[in-house]
């Protein structure tokens, strides 16, 4: 295959996958070589095994962080500081993309940025929602109530008041307070439970401050 077929396939594509290349009538080895080559001139970039995506300029549609990271670790979702920095909740600009998964935690970095993978028991992954970053791009993000509830039962004493105004929370009507306590009820960890009545008091209290105002 030459570079001009490849483009014409996946130029309009996030990114690509091995398989994709090896419809048809061609020599399997021959392919993996051709993209190894490509790899190694800086025109295509491996995402992970078997997954790639063009190099600028050649790509007419780059992919979304969110999108990536969804892609290296399937079943995974955006959670944590990168959703509420999404959503307008922290002012913090987030340089990783974090996730969470109930696979290992893993670490990635590539052309397209870093992406760590944080690990959640199977029974706490959910509480996401899949939306639109673009023409093609839909990608599987927490929602921000459960982002807030992911971070802080990964972080030591993430239920103390004395860190929940570390995260300098902001736009508070944002968050859902019904959403929150079925997520938090769903999740049924004490600390959890704790860390959002907290959070349901501030929500309140933002809400009674704006009314006075």
């Amino acid at each position: 295959m030459k570079f001009d077929e490849l483009l014409i396939s996946v130029a309009k594509q996030p990114f690509f996958e091995t398989g994709v290349l090896l419809a048809g009538s061609v020599d399997p080895t021959d392919v993996r070589r051709q993209l190894s080559r490509w790899v190694q001139a800086g025109r295509v970039i491996q995402l992970r095994r078997g997954l790639y995506t063009l190099a600028a300029p050649y790509q007419l549609t780059p992919p979304h962080p969110f999108l990536v990271a969804n892609a290296l670790v399937p079943g995974s979702y955006v959670s944590l500081q990168s959703a509420l920095a999404y959503y307008g909740l922290i002012p913090e600009y987030v340089a990783k993309t974090l996730s969470v998964t109930s696979q290992r935690p893993a670490e990635w970095r590539n052309a397209l940025g870093d992406f760590r993978f944080h690990h959640l028991t199977p029974h706490l992954c959910f509480g996401y929602q899949q939306l639109n970053f673009g023409p093609g791009q839909d990608a599987f993000i927490a929602f921000p109530e459960k982002a807030l509830l992911d971070l802080i039962h990964l972080t030591p004493n993430g239920d103390d008041p004395a860190y929940l105004a570390e995260l300098r929370l902001q736009n508070l009507e944002r968050l859902d307070p019904q959403r929150l306590r079925i997520l938090v009820t769903r999740a049924a960890k004490p600390k959890g439970l704790r860390a959002a009545a907290h959070i349901l008091a501030l929500i309140e209290n933002e809400a009674s401050t704006y009314a006075s105002g």
